[in-house]
């Protein structure tokens, strides 16, 4: 059994097959996912698992250097941007410096991010019953570190 990281065995052979420009999309309850995409369903009741929870863990698990939300998140739902902008973009730091990007935020309309999702490598559905909380997370490249001695 694994000790750490994802421990979700569909969410996790998802991300280590992902290769670089490939993406997935986190999603609320309510968002349709297109036939022939894989759906990874979370949701166990309304609110439940969050899409926060879920984004964070995923977050912590791949390299994401692209994120695309729908325009409406703007005006529908506040809450789920602020999140995404602090999670991906960073906050500004005392003495006026700012945190380096971890990756670039796209927006679209609500219409082209679910015609998006017919590319995506997995859906996964959380419980979250707000509007507009989906995002698709772009994978990056992860080259590590090597120590030359």
């Amino acid at each position: 059994m694994k000790k750490h990281g994802i421990l979700n065995s569909h969410i996790s052979k998802i991300l280590a097959d992902l290769g670089h420009t490939d993406f997935i999309v986190v999603a609320d309850a309510g968002l349709p996912v297109p036939e022939g995409v894989t759906k990874i369903d979370l949701a166990l009741k309304l609110g439940v698992p969050s899409f926060q929870d879920v984004v964070d863990v995923i977050a912590a698990d791949m390299v994401i250097e692209k994120v695309t939300l729908a325009e409406e998140i703007k005006q529908e739902n506040e809450q789920a941007l602020q999140y995404i902008m602090r999670t991906f973009v960073g906050e500004q730091l005392e003495h006026s410096q700012i945190i380096e990007p971890t990756a670039v935020i796209e927006f679209c309309s609500h219409e082209q991010f679910k015609a998006l999702t017919r590319q995506a490598k997995a859906v996964i559905r959380t419980g979250e019953a707000t509007p507009f909380a989906n995002c698709i997370l772009q994978a990056g490249v992860h080259f590590g570190y090597i120590s030359v001695e």
